[in-house]
């Protein structure tokens, strides 16, 4: 999937309205004023209080036994792989899956497991589709240990899993021995979105977890939860790979305002979003997806101006958005409001008219 990056063209006028996606928040000053007092010890030992109760907090949160903090969603589907698969081993995800088309083949490179990339619309597969990759335990052919879902589906364009398809799939997935993981970079956008409780949402899931440093506003940092069992395998690979912290309660202290502060305000960026996909869909030949949840996937080439064309115009504009492959990405967030969708939809128009 190709990604475009930031421009380093410093002869571009600054960004004010970033659309990129909801990476590029900023710490709100309370979430700031509350790092700068939080109370902090060595994480590496289990020392760090407000780790702790970070931890405490999103165990409970998602209805699991334990949790652990860690630097990145990426850290968490490495190490969640790595603590339940071994070499050889098969893991079946969406072909367009986060640990597929993101994570820079590290659980090939780290672990030695293959993805086996399942179809299915809007980054979601069908109970059936799943059912049909399973396959007989065998000599033969490499044992299937994980199955993992993406809570939105990023690439499919910030869809929500259904409950009914991840209760189906997990319980299938377990039947056939299966570890059930869910990658929860926006589980809370999803649960927001459909007024379903986390716990419930991922009830019958081994182990999910979220990410703090998306459409919650932190500045760093993620947290996976599971069994008490699960989750110490995890944290001696997150040992392994570096991901001990020391005095992380700076970190896990935004986490926890943003658990406070910036869970409910989700709905915002939401509302943000479908008005972004409505005043598009207005512009004639633009071809935009009804979004779920804060990601707007448009392809404007129906209205004279190719994607690549529109991104690089309205940055000379200070307005941000990504390619991804043959459509454009729009990410609404903390930082992002309806004065800026405004704005960003006439600059669009603007651009189409000239064209």
């Amino acid at each position: 999937m190709a990604y475009t990056p930031i421009p380093s063209d410093h002869s571009l006028p600054p960004i004010h309205i970033n659309l990129l996606s909801d990476t590029q928040t900023r710490p709100v000053p309370a979430m700031r004023a509350a790092m700068a007092s939080a109370e902090v010890g060595d994480e590496q030992i289990g020392d760090d209080p407000t780790v702790n109760r970070l931890c405490e907090r999103v165990a409970e949160l998602l209805g699991k036994e334990s949790a652990v903090f860690m630097p990145s969603g990426t850290m968490c589907n490495v190490t969640a792989t790595l603590a339940v698969c071994r070499p050889g081993d098969e893991i079946l995800a969406h072909d367009s899956a986060h640990i597929l088309s993101r994570e820079g083949g590290a659980h090939a490179a780290l672990g030695g497991f293959q993805i086996i990339g399942l179809r299915g619309p809007g980054g979601q597969f069908s109970l059936a589709t799943f059912q049909a990759a399973l396959h007989p335990r065998n000599r033969y052919q490499p044992p299937q240990t994980m199955v993992s879902v993406e809570q939105t589906a990023n690439l499919g364009g910030g869809t929500i899993w259904p409950q009914h398809a991840l209760d189906e799939i997990a319980i299938a997935g377990k039947a056939a021995k299966l570890h059930t993981h869910i990658d929860g970079a926006r589980l809370l956008n999803a649960t927001i979105a459909t007024g379903i409780a986390p716990r419930r949402m991922v009830q019958h899931w081994d182990s999910v977890w979220i990410d703090f440093s998306k459409g919650l506003g932190a500045p760093i940092g993620a947290a996976m939860a599971g069994s008490r069992d699960f989750i110490d395998e995890v944290w001696r690979w997150k040992q392994r790979l570096g991901g001990a912290m020391r005095q992380a309660g700076v970190c896990a202290a935004a986490a926890l305002y943003a658990l406070d502060h910036h869970v409910e305000r989700l709905a915002v960026d939401h509302d943000n979003a479908r008005a972004l996909a409505s005043g598009l869909s207005q512009i004639a030949g633009m071809e935009v997806r009804q979004p779920e949840t804060n990601l707007v996937f448009f392809d404007p080439s129906g209205s004279g101006v190719s994607g690549p064309d529109l991104v690089s115009q309205l940055r000379g504009q200070g307005v941000l958005l990504a390619m991804m492959d043959d459509r454009v990405r729009a990410c609404t967030h903390l930082d992002v409001s309806s004065a800026m969708i405004e704005e960003t939809v006439g600059l669009v128009r603007d651009i189409v008219r000239a064209a």
